[in-house]
């Protein structure tokens, strides 16, 4: 019977909300394969979660600081907008939000107070949202009397860990993109610059995924990742999660798009859709042409889907903007620089303050090549020498001085006017000749002496 205590007590708090154990064990599912599990996990995940939420309720909250940098709330927004009844609010109840720009109903010195608090205490979770602004001497996002640079430097450092929230988080996203003039940079950027060490998890998007980041939440406060990060084991956690070279869970940004695309027969068939309101497009054609950015873009949206799991972006009709490609390393290796123009195959091509599509430079050199051809043409016509082809000499100067050594190769009827060089050449040609035969009869000579030594 003790054995059931914990399940039936969780049972009860699935009920009080409105939601069925089928709908619990469905996104247990979902959360194991946003993870990059099996989807044969769902019971460990559901195990885990059960634990963990009465644990929760009886006062065992882990503590998260979500700060806003640069940003436009967009990842905020994803997040909340949870349908209810939904398993997701249940999970929150594992986290105890102390601080949210967006979210908190307090305002002013107490809420400022409860981040405070936490901070002294040690062992949360900083969700950070948006870009890190550098520019106009680090005055910027200015809260409380602190810059916005003070703010994360302090809330990080103190941090079990630091979760960049969104594209802008990762590398600053929309405002990093050129020309920058805010110096906008992401979380892992700064940090290092700062010298905090504070393991820094990247979850790109703009906006990012919600179910990325119940996936995140899920197997680092549930699946052995909170002892570690409680006692700062950087490696425990970077190994609980699958963080890459780049510090994203691989299992959700491993593999590209395209790989899990369901439009990916129509690209390997050739079938593309060139024009939107076209045929093609109703037939839901591959998108490459008009910019689809799958191929060189890392997430699994094609798998985890949007909306409580109802459709994303391409099977909407819209080409994959690229949104999750966010080097953490380089704030110029943003979506929004590398992807721009959106709907175009090419990305644009920056000299000094000009852009300009690839085509339009091969385009142009092309036009230079063919007009200046055509003016080649119109000069040689003018010099006159496109009738009949200009005037040249039979016989170079050279060879005529010394026939026995002609460089060039020419007919005799070119030394006719001249019956001692025209036998000089003769003789040379024959003299040549011989000795080329000479020199094969020796050749085929000493072959067969070595031969009858052999034998």
């Amino acid at each position: 019977m003790v054995e059931n205590t914990v399940p039936a007590e969780f049972d009860s708090l699935l009920d009080a909300r409105g939601v069925s154990r089928r709908d619990f064990l469905k996104f247990c599912g979902a959360v194991a394969v946003a993870a990059g599990l099996s989807s044969t996990a769902a019971p460990r995940v559901a195990m885990a979660l059960e634990e963990s939420v009465i644990g929760a309720t009886k006062g065992n909250l882990f503590p998260v600081l979500w700060i806003e940098g640069a940003s436009c709330t967009g990842c905020t927004e994803s997040f909340a907008q949870i349908e209810t009844p939904d398993v997701g609010k249940v999970v929150l109840e594992l986290i105890s939000l102390n601080y949210s720009d967006v979210l908190c109903a307090g305002a002013g010195h107490s809420i400022e107070e409860a981040k405070k608090q936490t901070i002294e205490a040690g062992g949360y979770i900083v969700v950070y949202e948006g870009g890190i602004t550098q520019g106009f001497g680090g005055n910027t996002l200015r809260v409380a009397m602190e810059t916005g640079e003070d703010i994360l430097a302090e809330a990080a450092s103190n941090a079990a860990a630091v979760v960049a929230l969104g594209s802008c988080a990762v590398n600053g996203g929309w405002m990093a993109a050129y020309p920058n003039s805010a110096n906008a940079t992401g979380v892992s950027d700064f940090l290092k610059k700062r010298g905090i060490a504070t393991p820094v998890v990247n979850i790109p998007g703009c906006p990012a995924n919600p179910e990325w980041l119940m996936s995140v939440l899920v197997q680092v406060l549930m699946m052995g990742g909170k002892e570690a990060l409680v006692a700062g084991d950087v490696p425990a956690v970077v190994s609980t999660l699958g963080l890459n070279a780049e510090g994203k869970p691989e299992g959700i940004f491993g593999q590209t798009i395209h790989d899990n695309c369901e439009r990916r027969g129509h690209f390997e068939n050739g079938e593309f859709v060139y024009e939107f309101g076209s045929k093609e497009e109703a037939l839901g054609y591959c998108l490459y042409p008009l910019g689809c950015k799958g191929p060189q873009t890392k997430a699994n949206c094609g798998v985890t889907l949007w909306n409580n799991r109802r459709s994303w972006c391409i099977q909407a009709g819209s080409p994959c903007l690229g949104c999750c490609e966010a080097n953490p390393n380089d704030p110029g290796d943003n979506w929004v620089e590398v992807n721009t123009p959106f709907y175009e195959r090419h990305r644009d091509v920056h000299i000094g303050n000009w852009f300009v599509q690839p085509t339009v430079i091969a385009g142009g050199l092309t036009a230079l090549v063919a007009a200046a051809l055509v003016i080649h043409g119109f000069g040689m016509k003018a010099a006159g020498r496109m009738d009949g082809g200009a005037d040249f000499e039979k016989v170079r100067a050279w060879d005529a001085k010394n026939p026995e050594k002609s460089i060039g190769q020419y007919e005799y009827s070119i030394l006719d006017g001249d019956p001692v060089k025209l036998k000089n050449a003769q003789d040379a040609i024959k003299a040549e000749y011989a000795a080329a035969a000479d020199a094969a009869a020796e050749a085929v000579e000493d072959a067969a002496a070595e031969t009858e030594e052999g034998r």
